[in-house]
């Protein structure tokens, strides 16, 4: 059995926190300064971890290479599990041509990209993210922003920076009740917390997406309806993570914000529509003035876009291509134009049915009756050959492997991909040709996932992580003001929330409790402070980059999302150090 050292240097852990970081900024360098692909600078990180923690912990080989195993085992079940599954659903539309549909009815919404953006990196992808989280709506809104005419790299950009707010929340609030668990606070106190933090978040992501997109010029001229779609958010947020219930948080926001700005919308229009590489913006005004209407543009724009080469979301399945009159030069721009092809209402409905599928059966599953019958095959057991104890002396859960391979989000996503098949009248024979496409297109981000988590896992059960955590909470009453870095480390190590509160969120209820600070206002700083490490996370910029046809450009995207993460991550910390204070103290419950 392996116990954890936390300052095998020297007997210090400033210089053993100094070791403990050489994988991560190993990583770290490997993918945004000398621009490796992810899967590989991934695999070189992992090996770097293994050496320092059998060198220098000093771990025994074998349980080293264990927790290896068991982290590339979690990094597919259940997180590869949740996206690829959910891309499958997401490719079968494709195969039938319902994303197309579902694309032009966006787009009806409005004209303007910036707009589009918006709804739908942001609203829908926090829909995604409520559903089913771990990378997936990064995969699905990215590629729905191609579709509408974004080159990738900004598809991919603005999908990344987008999922922040909603992740704490994320996966029906997983997060959030693993935090509870590991924690021992209570689950409400924690919601309510952390529902006081990110709709922070909420109300300026939307203008951050907005000036990815078109700059200061895109902030001038669409600021009110990313006010509108990120203040309704954050109502909705806090008032729902406070009154009602932690895992309908992100659902109730989501479908509330983008309601609000289809509604803004009737009453109000941009003066200018952007539409990505076209080169001019059509003014509205004069055309609006001159028919004495409101200013809306679109309508009788001719400018027209070469649309971007579509990544491979079908995976090359013989007829997955794209259908219904987005093939050829004009994209969304001369379909606007046209005054965009109007689809029957049965094929509107058919576009939805999905994501209202994947809806109906999640709710369902949180039915208790139905809840307790699928995790009553649950299996937990201790990894084989794998024991840890942590540096107290007390058995470590870290080589604890949860199996809920029927109660699992994943799971509940093929169950809804087989009610999606008859609905969308797909042939079960495409169906099955599109699941192993699947496969084929997340081939390196299925290896980069692995081999992240296969890291993070050697770092925890080591003790690198613990060391880095320790010396952090070292800092005494200042620690609240550096308590989110925490959460966003692991979260960027790990690529998750869920995992980065497991790692870290008994540690900020002992450093809160030293250093004489709320408890529960730290440990929610973790999950909220992680939110913010999810989009410079290499297994999910591995799954944008393949999501959107860049596979192996995962440092380009780094370095375009690294300063967005560290803006936010700072207000953050901000945040959280005036709520351990009086100015803001009345915030925390």
């Amino acid at each position: 059995m392996y116990r954890q050292v936390l300052d095998p240097v020297a007997g210090s852990l400033a210089w053993s926190s100094l070791v403990a970081a050489i994988p991560l900024l190993t990583l770290f360098v490997l993918l945004g300064i000398l621009r490796m692909t992810a899967w590989l600078a991934a695999l070189i990180s992992l090996a770097v971890s293994l050496v320092v923690a059998i060198v220098v912990y000093p771990m025994p080989a074998g349980p080293a290479f264990l927790s290896a195993s068991e982290g590339a085992a979690f990094g597919f079940f259940p997180i590869l599990w949740i996206v690829i599954n959910a891309i499958w659903i997401y490719n079968m539309t494709v195969a039938t041509g319902h994303f197309d549909v579902l694309r032009r009815s966006f787009a009806r919404v409005s004209d303007d990209q910036r707009i589009q953006g918006v709804i739908i990196a942001f609203s829908f992808g926090a829909l995604l993210e409520a559903l089913a989280g771990f990378g997936t709506p990064v995969a699905i809104t990215s590629v729905m922003l191609i579709a509408l005419g974004f080159r990738p790299l900004k598809a991919a950009t603005v999908a990344l920076v987008a999922n922040t707010a909603p992740v704490a929340f994320g996966a029906l609030a997983v997060p959030i009740t693993t935090l509870a668990t590991v924690s021992g606070l209570p689950l409400h106190a924690l919601s309510s917390m952390v529902g006081r933090q990110t709709p922070v978040l909420g109300v300026f992501v939307p203008l951050a997406l907005v000036f990815i997109i078109d700059g200061k010029r895109g902030m001038r001229q669409t600021w009110p309806a990313a006010m509108v779609c990120g203040i309704v958010f954050a109502l909705a947020q806090f008032a729902v993570s406070n009154y009602v219930g932690a895992p309908l948080t992100d659902i109730v926001a989501s479908l509330l914000s983008a309601g609000a700005v289809v509604v803004f919308l009737r009453v109000w229009r941009p003066a200018e529509s952007y539409v990505e590489g076209v080169g001019v913006r059509t003014t509205a005004g004069a055309a609006a003035a001159a028919a004495g209407g409101t200013e809306r543009t679109g309508g009788g724009s001719t400018a027209t876009m070469a649309r971007p080469p579509r990544p491979p979301a079908g995976g090359g399945n013989g007829g997955t291509g794209e259908t219904g009159g987005t093939g050829g030069n004009g994209g969304m721009a001369a379909e606007s134009g046209r005054g965009a092809e109007r689809d029957r209402g049965v094929e509107v409905f058919r576009a939805y049915a999905p994501y209202l599928i994947i809806i109906a059966v999640f709710a369902l599953a949180q039915v208790p009756v139905i809840k307790d019958a699928l995790t009553s095959v649950t299996k937990t057991f201790n990894w084989p050959g794998l024991h840890i104890q942590s540096s107290s002396g007390k058995a470590s859960t870290l080589s604890q492997f949860k199996f809920d391979w029927l109660d699992a989000a994943g799971t509940l996503l093929i169950i809804a991909g087989l009610l999606t098949i008859p609905v969308i009248g797909i042939r079960p024979a495409r169906a099955l040709r599109a699941y192993l496409a699947t496969y084929r297109q997340l081939a390196t981000a299925i290896v980069t996932v692995m081999a992240v988590l296969a890291l993070a896992y050697v770092m925890n059960a080591s003790g690198q992580t613990a060391t880095l955590g320790t010396w952090m909470a070292g800092a005494g009453g200042i620690f609240a003001l550096i308590s989110p870095i925490l959460g966003w480390l692991g979260v960027a190590v790990t690529g998750s929330d869920t995992s980065s509160n497991s790692l870290f969120g008994a540690l900020q209820v002992v450093a809160a409790q030293k250093a004489g600070l709320s408890a529960t206002l730290l440990a929610a700083a973790n999950s909220s402070g992680g939110v913010l490490g999810k989009m410079i996370s290499p297994q999910n910029l591995a799954i944008a980059a393949a999501a959107v046809g860049m596979a192996g450009r995962e440092g380009d995207l780094f370095r375009r999302v690294l300063v967005w993460s560290l803006v936010f991550v700072a207000v953050m910390c901000v945040l959280v150090y005036l709520q351990s204070t009086p100015v803001l103290g009345w915030m925390v419950p």
